[in-house]
């Protein structure tokens, strides 16, 4: 957490804020309090974007996405004001890192019994989410929070709902919704997309989190090379373990309909799995016990304009 800086808000809304856990070129996120004690995170939008309508209207429908789903996988949703001048919203503070920082600078890749819990917990998110009529479209190590009561998946910033049949912002001319590395085949060529995109998602999480890099490329070998990978060759799984390769390959299936349903998922990884305590899941208790997450920034809401993939 960073110290307060001239010019941040002493409250925002009815939280006293205490500092600052992330900045970015969209906005901040603050540490607060409610009136009652509680310790809560204040996600906020700076002024330009705020006036922006496309913008604020994504930040309501983040806001929304997030309540239908609930808190018992995610942050949950106290408190937000999407209509007024400054846009805010109010979440339950989860201290612990992402799975990124973990797996990257903290502790390196986990072993086989955390990744396999690692994917137990991220199955019963996804299947809260989806049981809200919605597909995350963005899960990916930075969105995912390393607590001791178990993984939690944050930012539902492109979250969309089952019944809607193509995102508007897909038909623009290269636009494509996503972090490149982590999308699904599906997801790369603009078409509509159901839970199995998730699923897709959770499998090159895993990879990542068991070997520490991703099953398609480097994430810094260009967008265009990686969707290219992703849509039309296979992933590289050499270094994981079995059972562990047996269920990311699944994952990972080009073909929506052969992959595992999250159902099939967390039964398939509930043997050993730490519940209902979660007690020593991840062998970094330490990093997530005593310190303050590091500042997460706030992603970018708008889409980026990226070609569609070609043949290098």
């Amino acid at each position: 957490m960073d110290a307060l800086a001239p010019g941040d808000p002493a409250r925002i809304g009815p939280y006293r804020i205490i500092g600052r856990l992330g900045a970015g070129g969209m906005g901040r996120v603050y540490l607060a309090r409610s009136e009652g004690g509680r310790t809560v995170a204040v996600k906020t939008v700076h002024d330009g974007f705020a006036q922006n309508r496309e913008f604020r209207l994504r930040f309501a429908q983040e806001v929304a996405a997030a309540r239908r789903v609930g808190g018992a996988w995610t942050a949950p949703v106290l408190d937000a004001d999407t209509e007024g001048s400054a846009p805010w919203v109010a979440t339950g503070y989860i201290p612990g890192p992402d799975l990124h920082e973990v797996v990257a600078r903290s502790h390196g890749p986990l072993p086989p019994v955390s990744v396999l819990a690692l994917a137990n917990g991220l199955g019963h998110a996804l299947s809260a989410i989806h049981r809200a009529g919605l597909v995350h479209r963005d899960l990916k190590p930075s969105n995912i929070l390393v607590t001791a009561d178990g993984p939690r998946v944050v930012d539902f910033g492109i979250a969309r709902t089952l019944e809607t049949p193509v995102d508007g912002l897909l038909t623009r001319t290269g636009a494509v919704i996503g972090s490149p590395g982590f999308m699904s085949p599906e997801q790369v060529r603009g078409e509509r997309l159901t839970p199995a995109s998730d699923v897709f998602g959770l499998g090159t999480v895993l990879a990542f989190a068991a070997t520490g890099r991703t099953p398609f490329g480097a994430l810094d070998s260009g967008a265009h090379a990686l969707m290219f990978r992703i849509a039309e060759e296979e992933p590289d799984l050499s270094g994981l373990q079995p059972p562990v390769e047996e269920l990311v390959r699944n994952c990972l299936r080009k073909e929506p309909a052969r992959r595992p349903t999250t159902a099939e998922l967390v039964a398939r990884t509930r043997p050993g799995c730490p519940e209902p305590s979660w007690s020593g899941w991840v062998p970094v208790r330490a990093a997530f016990s005593t310190r303050t997450p590091r500042p997460r920034p706030i992603r970018r809401l708008l889409p980026q304009p990226v070609p569609a993939p070609h043949r290098p």
